[in-house]
């Protein structure tokens, strides 16, 4: 039974991604529908949608686990039409709580110290009278007793003693500055990162076959300069219309130049198929290198940035080389493109 899973992954770089873990797809068994890479604050989110058998599940699974680009892989089931957010897009920030400095308090200043009172020194005890000449003792003067009230002294004179020694001059106590807060210059908010653009899945719609008979009226007369016709169709049909018209176009001129050039080319293996009708009627196109299996497109004109224009040289190799290989069948899967930030487009071919 036949299934279809949406692959998302998360992944550091982006170069050779897709080649990557397009190969793993491919040699899992299952065939890419539309692929995409988006840049996300985390890095790159990969989202791919595959088709293949349901027994092969569990080995994609665990090919996809074991890739080392990937750094984290999820699986789900694809439904057409529901739009499913890749699981590791970045979340809109929050907006962050701005928390006012603090407002600094200055400290009162420090009053200047009372001028201590110098305490007068002790009065010394007189000495005894001297006799005079009477032979009579000098009268002793009797201490001056002193009180806490008392600021200032007098000077004592006695009779006996000279004036009091003269007091020691206060110390002068200098006044400490003030003390003078410095706070840190804040730092300006990190304005939040914008939220990266949501995935959008774009629900696929039928071909537009009256755009195509359009843009292919003047297919004789115009091929091989008919880039200009596809880039017209890519903008004229609707966005869901547009891989599936541009794959009916490269059907119908891939089998248009089979029966022009190619009729009698027919029972050929595929790589020779590749090598003698796929790669030389696509550099009648586009630029084109061959490797093995792969064929590798040069700055395609059809694809820019965000819209893939893979679909139409993927119909063109399908209704080219189709009628020309044995089997008859024939498998052509995208492996990366330019439009999603590859270096190149590559197609891998298989039958």
């Amino acid at each position: 039974m036949m299934i279809e899973l949406e692959i998302q992954g998360l992944s550091e770089r982006r170069e050779g991604l897709l080649v990557e873990v397009g190969r793993l797809v491919l040699a899992g068994g299952f065939s890419l529908h539309r692929q995409r890479l988006v840049q996300d604050n985390h890095g790159i989110l990969l989202t791919m949608v595959v088709q293949g058998p349901s027994r092969k599940q569990r080995a994609l699974e665990a090919a996809l686990d074991a890739c080392e680009r990937l750094i984290s892989v999820k699986m789900f089931p694809f439904v057409e039409g529901e739009t499913r957010g890749h699981f590791a897009a970045s979340r809109e920030p929050m907006e962050p709580v701005r928390v006012a400095p603090p407002v600094a308090h200055r400290p009162a200043a420090v009053a200047p110290a009372a001028k201590k009172t110098p305490v007068a020194a002790p009065v010394p005890a007189p000495a005894p009278a001297m006799a005079d000449r009477a032979g009579k003792a000098g009268v002793v003067a009797a201490p001056v007793a002193l009180t806490d009230a008392a600021a200032r002294l007098e000077p004592i004179r006695t009779s006996a003693l000279g004036p009091a020694p003269t007091p020691a001059p206060a110390p002068i106590v200098a006044e400490e500055p003030a003390f003078e807060f410095i706070l840190p210059t804040p730092k300006a908010p990190t304005p939040p990162r914008a939220a990266a653009a949501p995935f959008i899945q774009l629900v696929p719609l039928p071909a537009d076959e009256a755009a195509v008979e359009r843009a292919l009226h003047e297919l004789p007369s115009e091929y091989p300069r008919i880039v200009p016709r596809l880039l017209a169709l890519a903008q004229a049909v609707a966005d869901g219309a547009r891989e599936s018209s541009l794959t009916l176009a490269g059907q119908r001129t891939g089998a248009w130049l089979f029966e022009r050039e190619y009729a009698l080319d027919v029972g050929q293996d595929l790589r020779a198929a590749i090598e003698h009708i796929g790669a030389p009627a696509l550099r009648a196109l586009v630029e084109v290198d061959q490797q093995d299996d792969q064929l590798r497109i040069h700055a395609s004109p059809l694809c820019t940035e965000g819209h893939s224009g893979c679909a139409f040289f993927s119909g063109f190799l399908e209704g080219l080389l189709g009628p020309a290989i044995a089997p008859g069948s024939l498998s052509i899967f995208s492996v990366c493109c330019r439009s999603y930030g590859a270096d190149d487009c590559v197609l891998a071919i298989s039958d």
